[in-house]
């Protein structure tokens, strides 16, 4: 069966709002809401499609784009290659050229049912958040806890609680007190520790050291939960793809002052490495804020980061 190539376009505006555009009734996966985009002509590259597909049909041009995902999938009738790339900037306003209604969709409202199953990957990966803050060291409990008040009302909506020093029950009984403080104000807790404790007490996620990742021979938690890993390899990445990793952190992509003799990737490496797998690959070490633009550009879901987040003196970023 011919594969068919398509050109996919993934626009999201300042308020969260992602651009879709509704299928005509009589076409392939009719009736149904899509990420904007078309078929790659013979020999065209992918972003010359993308940019040519998008005047056409909604009326805008495209300045800047990166690659997102790719997505291979057989709906039994009809094979597709998707190629999709995140617009950064553009000029222009959106309209249904073709009379076809789009809409500006909320993030966070994406319905996977009312899209073709091939844009599940693509649904699941822009809902992850561009930034993820990791807890740091602290001095004693009350000052942790003091802490993490903070980093939760930054307005970040993942942090991972990071074990650390920590022995385990006193591990366990920050994870209680810091759930319920997540809970309260609707941010996602992902425990990096062992699967054992987070199964002794389970919040939206686990994520894993490299080490605990290379003993795994399946995913250690099931669907319901996030699973993430710190990689600092190929070989890691493929295995945190192999084990069913929602997203991975690479590191460290930038100079640390934790870990100094520590030779960084720099973005090249970042890029070369993210772009052999499929699952999303956040960019981790001497990470901050404003290099969330740059993570993106090179492939990256976004950036992950302790000092950025834990030590900021207030929610500015």
């Amino acid at each position: 069966m011919k594969i068919v190539h398509v050109a996919v376009g993934v626009l999201i505006d300042q308020h969260q709002r992602v651009l879709v555009a509704l299928r005509n009734e009589n076409a392939h996966q009719g009736g149904l809401w899509e990420f904007p985009g078309g078929k790659c002509e013979a020999g065209e590259q992918v972003s010359d499609a993308l940019r040519r597909e998008f005047f056409e049909e909604i009326g805008i041009q495209i300045t800047k784009d990166v690659p997102l995902c790719n997505i291979r999938h057989d709906y039994g009738d009809k094979q597709v290659w998707l190629e999709v790339r995140r617009i950064l900037s553009y000029t222009g306003e959106a309209t249904g050229k073709e009379g076809q209604p789009i809409r500006w969709q909320p993030l966070n409202s994406l319905d996977v049912e009312q899209f073709p199953a091939a844009n599940k990957v693509i649904i699941d990966r822009i809902q992850l958040s561009d930034r993820i803050a990791i807890t740091g060291a602290a001095h004693n409990r009350s000052e942790f806890l003091q802490r993490f008040d903070r980093l939760i009302q930054m307005g970040l909506p993942t942090v991972h609680l990071r074990q650390g020093h920590f022995p385990d029950q006193e591990f366990l009984s920050i994870a209680r007190e810091c759930k319920q403080r997540c809970l309260d104000v609707s941010v996602d807790l992902i425990l990096s520790t062992s699967v054992s404790l987070f199964e002794a007490l389970p919040t939206q996620g686990l994520h894993v050291s490299s080490r605990i990742l290379e003993t795994l021979e399946r995913r250690p938690v099931a669907q319901e939960y996030r699973f993430s890993a710190s990689c600092h390899s190929l070989a890691q990445l493929q295995h945190a793809q192999k084990m069913g990793a929602n997203y991975a952190f690479l590191s460290p992509v930038a100079k640390t002052l934790s870990h100094p003799q520590q030779t960084p990737l720099g973005w090249k490496a970042f890029a070369r490495l993210a772009s052999q797998v499929d699952v999303p690959v956040y960019a981790l070490g001497g990470m901050i804020a404003s290099d969330i633009n740059t993570a993106q550009i090179y492939g990256a879901a976004g950036i992950a980061a302790i000092s950025a987040f834990w030590e900021a003196e207030r929610a500015a970023i």
